[in-house]
């Protein structure tokens, strides 16, 4: 079978695996789908499409098991939430579980001596009940965690496996028991009534059921299937559920740098600096959740998406067919890590227990290589720059120009992808929200401005600004509205923008260089300073949409007021009164008894055909959301 020759990892989770066949395959962003497309045959056509088989993970063929294995290890090593279809998993990976393990604790470190936790310069946080580590590099920027995590299942598995250990509210320990007793009573009573004719007969040994794991069907109803899972996370970006653990093992460092400092105030003082070295774990709860699998099935498969990314295959091209940012890329035994927000990263891990970083205002342009010397043990530090990188040297594991020349083409990629309009209207099927269908991960448009002579200005709530200008120039940026800002915003969102000229070109141009393009900037850069020194930007949530546009629970509220509205008004009298009056004019005396009102037949008319229009409205939103 052919080994892998690139592993990426995108944005909303998706993988796409390259093999050195030329095979490809695509993963969805749940997990739950593949796409294998074989390698062209060398005496095929060059016309002739490649071969593609498309199929679910949890069904997924024995050819394709070990690939699929390896791709979703790899996945779920970078995803926030694994995907563990129990059909793949090998049987040695599994566990057999009598309870659920939702949430660890994890040690005191008012009690435990965390210095014996550190191990040849790396540090290991163990939770109590021993279902959950945390391993921190000597580098103290990267850490590997790994947990006990329940495989993948479905809504009924999971509705069966409530019901059978949480009825009553009794553990799982306990309907083991019950469900033991209840088996030795039937059998019991078919050996009484069968006594007189199985008197001779020799006593036979229990059998021994077991399913297509070879998991006894008696632990199946009251026991529930785990695997280890094992998840990498940069100290800069980490999902909450590791923060506490993770300062603990920070703090190792700490105490290991301080300790004679600590022995000697004990000795003098006879107090203890503990107390104070401990006030940041203490502010937190020792208790985590440990992340949940996926479903087994996806909610919105439509969303799948089944193109390779041209980008790999060729770099020049101008155009690919992937709308996704790049998470993780895996070549040739190097890993490239990519942190979006606001503050950009990149991570370069060659293998050597050494690793390259760029971010803040030296992000694309300038990389810090941090080592370990072997033999002094010293942290190291080097500063390389794009412009004037190193000649390769002799014998030497990896090149230090190539890997930083292919990790400043996949940032460039990303900020193409990212300033691209098409980036902002792709949904995710694991991140979508079933009652909205996905309208909450759209941006909205928050303000809009038009300058005369100049151009026009549109703002997206993802920070996306757009700006077309009389000549034909457009640019695409992205801006920070959440603070005022008296300085240009190099590289805190995206340190470049994109220009597109009149007849289609495309250049993507940085923002502290902008060259011939300096009046365009320049001018789009005062329009956002201008919007955040007047805060007319608009705040925007996720939530305000799914709630106030597209629940139901706020459009039948509307319904209500507006019905209230309706019996404590006096429209149908009016209305009434207007039938009742031939010149269709209705008279009514206001609240002071000084002055008259004359409504008119059409007024009341027009107001009736606009209410019973809002009601359609609302009616046929709430028929289609109820689908």
């Amino acid at each position: 079978m052919a080994a892998e020759s690139l592993m990426v990892l995108y944005g909303d989770d998706s993988v796409e695996v390259h093999y050195a066949g030329g095979s490809r395959l695509l993963l969805s962003p749940c997990g739950c789908e593949y796409l294998y497309e074989a390698a062209h045959p060398a005496a095929a056509h060059p016309l002739r499409p490649a071969e593609t088989t498309r199929q679910r993970v949890a069904f997924a063929v024995s050819a394709y098991r070990e690939q699929l294995l390896r791709a979703l290890d790899f996945r779920n090593k970078f995803s926030s939430r694994p995907y563990l279809p129990s059909h793949v998993i090998p049987p040695e990976r599994k566990k057999i579980i009598f309870s659920d393990i939702l949430e660890i604790r994890w040690p005191d470190p008012a009690s435990v001596d965390l210095t014996s936790c550190i191990e040849d310069g790396s540090v290991k946080i163990s939770s109590i009940d021993g279902y959950a580590h945390l391993y921190l590099s000597k580098l103290q920027q990267e850490f590997t965690v790994e947990f006990l995590c329940k495989v993948s299942q479905s809504s009924s598995q999971k509705n069966s496996n409530y019901q059978t250990g949480y009825q009553y509210g009794k553990s799982s320990k306990d309907s083991v028991a019950e469900m033991s007793l209840k088996q030795t009573r039937i059998e019991n009573k078919k050996n009484e009534q069968g006594c007189s004719e199985d008197k001779y007969r020799e006593p036979t040994k229990p059998k021994d059921y077991k399913d297509g794991d070879g998991v006894p069907l008696f632990y199946t109803n009251c026991s529930s299937e785990y695997t280890w899972v094992t998840q990498c996370w940069s100290v800069s970006f980490y999902p909450e559920e590791w923060k506490y653990p993770l300062s603990l093992a920070l703090m190792c460092y700490n105490l290991q740098t301080v300790e004679n400092v600590m022995k000697t105030c004990e000795e003098n003082s006879h107090t203890s600096m503990e107390g104070d070295v401990l006030i940041y774990p203490k502010t937190h709860e020792t208790v985590s959740h440990l992340p949940t699998a996926l479903p087994l099935s996806c909610r919105a498969p439509h969303l799948h998406r089944w193109m390779f990314c041209g980008f790999f295959q060729n770099q020049d091209a101008e155009q690919y067919s992937c709308s996704q940012l790049i998470q993780i890329v895996w070549c040739q035994g190097v890993f490239y890590r990519f942190i979006h927000g606001r503050t950009n990263i990149i991570e370069i891990y060659p293998g050597d227990d050494s690793f390259f970083k760029s971010e803040g205002a030296f992000l694309g342009n300038y990389f810090v290589h941090y080592a370990i010397q072997k033999r002094t043990k010293k942290r190291e530090e080097k500063m390389y720059s794009v412009n004037t990188l190193p000649p390769d040297v002799p014998g030497s594991p990896y090149s230090i120009s190539s890997i930083i020349t292919q990790a400043t083409r996949i940032l460039q990629y990303c900020y193409k992808t990212k300033l691209s309009l098409t980036h902002n209207y792709y949904l995710c099927c694991r991140k979508m929200v079933p009652e909205t269908d996905g309208r909450e991960m759209l941006p909205i448009l928050l303000y809009e401005n038009v300058i005369p002579s100049i151009g026009r200005l549109i703002v997206y709530s993802d920070c996306k600004v757009y700006a077309a200008f009389w000549d034909g120039m457009t640019l695409n940026m992205v801006w920070d509205f959440s603070s005022s800002c008296n300085k240009i915003q190099v590289n805190e969102d995206v340190g470049w923008c994109k220009l597109t000229t009149p007849d289609g070109v495309q250049q993507l141009i940085q923002i502290s260089h902008p060259g011939l393009y300096e009046r365009y900037i320049k001018t789009a850069i005062e329009w956002c300073r201008s919007l955040n020194e007047v805060k007319e930007i608009p705040e925007y949530t996720a939530n305000s949409v799914t709630e106030e546009y597209w629940s139901a629970e706020a459009e039948l509220e509307k319904i209500q007021r507006f019905n209230f509205l309706l019996d404590h008004s006096n429209v149908l009298e009016r209305t009434s009164a207007a039938k009742t009056n031939p010149s269709g004019i209705t008279v009514r005396r206001t609240e002071n008894g000084s002055k008259l009102e004359e409504i008119g037949e059409g007024c009341v008319l027009e107001a009736l055909e606009k209410t019973s229009k809002v009601i359609q409205d609302i009616e046929s939103l709430l028929a289609a959301s109820g689908k």
